[in-house]
């Protein structure tokens, strides 16, 4: 009888144990990425947008075994995909519309308090590849108008303008300095992007290398 007391409390504070609750599955590596870069950097899975000659969209995949975490596809990796680069975009494009309704932007307000522009930035070496989400015009229609300006001067950011060229002046050097310094840059081009239609170079902010 005096062991099941000693027990007792031993059983109780079992009893009241948070419950070990398992690991959470690892996230899916992104193997369908178009990935902004420029145009010095094509290989034989890019493909240009209307009106740029500095940038070029090029077939990526996530990848641990790259510092940088992102690798564009060898011939041998996209062969095994079984996928035209036409087909690689289309679904590319929407798996970019899937992670980019997952994410909320960070609005940054002007000198007179009104939301200046919008930005999503991170770690992540994905935030470049959201330029292709056809959502992303659709998600800032209301704040700044059907035609937005969108920047993608490194890979871990992508920023969103309304359609103000005054504005864009401002923010050139910024971007510029952002593009000629990052290891992984971008693209040193504005796409003018409306619901709908593709993005359309419409200015550069840096000379590419």
């Amino acid at each position: 009888m005096r062991q099941l007391f000693r027990l007792l409390p031993l059983l109780l504070l079992v009893n009241f144990l948070p419950a070990q609750q398992p690991d959470a599955p690892e996230r899916k590596l992104e193997s369908l990425l178009l990935m902004p870069e420029p145009k010095a950097m094509r290989g034989a899975y890019s493909i240009p947008l209307l009106n740029s000659k500095k940038t070029v969209f090029t077939c990526y995949r996530e990848s641990t075994a790259e510092v940088s975490g992102v690798e564009a596809y060898s011939v041998e990796a996209f062969t095994k995909l079984g996928l035209s680069v036409e087909s690689f975009a289309a679904r590319a494009k929407a798996a970019a519309d899937k992670r980019l309704l997952q994410l909320k932007p960070e609005l940054i307000k002007g000198e007179d308090g009104r939301i200046a522009y919008a930005v999503y930035r991170g770690d992540s070496p994905l935030h470049a590849t959201l330029i292709v989400a056809p959502s992303l015009p659709k998600i800032f229609a209301e704040l700044f108008g059907q035609e937005i300006w969108v920047a993608a001067p490194d890979r871990h950011a992508l920023y969103i303008f309304p359609a103000k060229a005054d504005l864009l002046d401002e923010f050139a050097a910024d971007l510029a300095e952002r593009y000629t310094t990052d290891a992984f840059a971008a693209s040193c081009e504005i796409f003018s992007i409306k619901a709908g239609a593709e993005p359309r170079v419409i200015a550069t902010f840096a000379g590419d290398e």
